[in-house]
């Protein structure tokens, strides 16, 4: 065992069964045996997800013994969006939902920026996405342990939800013909993060209350996300601020 990695059938099923929070989970293809299907019934029970990786996706996890799955523990207990939207809010809500961010380090430095400006949860995906890690811990400065952090299944359920609570989501992109500084920032609002290279999914494009952009000068094509991230997050505070 090393840092939140864990392998092996049993170090892993004791993991589960003692309640650490399990951010990732990689099991061989075609693993066969008592204990690998021990393994996935209890994955099962506990509504686990867990990807079907080739045995040299584990190797390269580790040079031990795992037995055929290796699975990564998260430093925080993932939130869930009903509870969180649930509860009664004295001010208008701000989520941040990232849509295919891979890079640790900019995870944590969109905590870090969410937690200063108080925003009520991180929304991101349990397949494509940056794993919840010590680096991520580190470069949030600690501000991961301060704002809950909610990993879905999918993003386009927990986009349909927020607009059950009447939240407004708004998706940061370039094809956008409105600049951030023209829209209305000051209710609920959940805004959409895609990767640099991709971009938003098509289908989280479609379901957004509106598209925003940053103002950017020709000369580059894009702003990191983590930067980008931060400044959208603090036209939301300008704005509330002189409501």
């Amino acid at each position: 065992m090393k840092n939140n990695i864990i392998y092996g059938l049993h170090p892993v099923m004791e993991a589960i069964k003692s309640g650490k929070q399990i951010d990732k989970i990689f099991v061989q293809k075609n693993l066969k045996g008592q204990a690998s299907q021990n393994l996935l019934a209890l994955l099962k029970e506990h509504n686990i997800n867990y990807k079907n990786v080739p045995v040299e996706k584990l190797n390269k996890l580790t040079r031990e013994n795992h037995q055929g799955v290796v699975a990564f523990t998260a430093p925080v207990k993932f939130a869930l969006l009903e509870e969180i939207l649930e509860k009664p809010a004295n001010k208008p809500r701000t989520f941040i939902i990232l849509d295919g961010i891979t890079d640790p380090r900019n995870f944590g430095a969109i905590i870090r920026t969410a937690v200063a400006v108080e925003a009520d949860g991180i929304i991101f995906p349990e397949n494509n996405s940056a794993p919840v890690n010590e680096d991520t811990v580190k470069t949030s400065a600690g501000g991961i342990f301060n704002i809950p952090l909610i990993k879905v299944k999918h993003l386009k359920d927990a986009v349909f939800l927020l607009q059950a609570y009447d939240i407004n989501i708004y998706a940061a992109t370039e094809k956008s013909d409105t600049l951030i500084y023209e829209t209305n920032l000051q209710t609920d609002v959940a805004i959409i993060m895609g990767s640099e290279g991709k971009g938003i999914n098509k289908s989280l494009l479609n379901l957004s209350t509106g598209k925003i952009k940053l103002p950017m000068s020709d000369k580059i094509d894009s702003l990191n996300v983590s930067v980008a991230c931060g400044i959208i997050l603090y036209e939301i505070v300008r704005q509330r601020l002189n409501k």
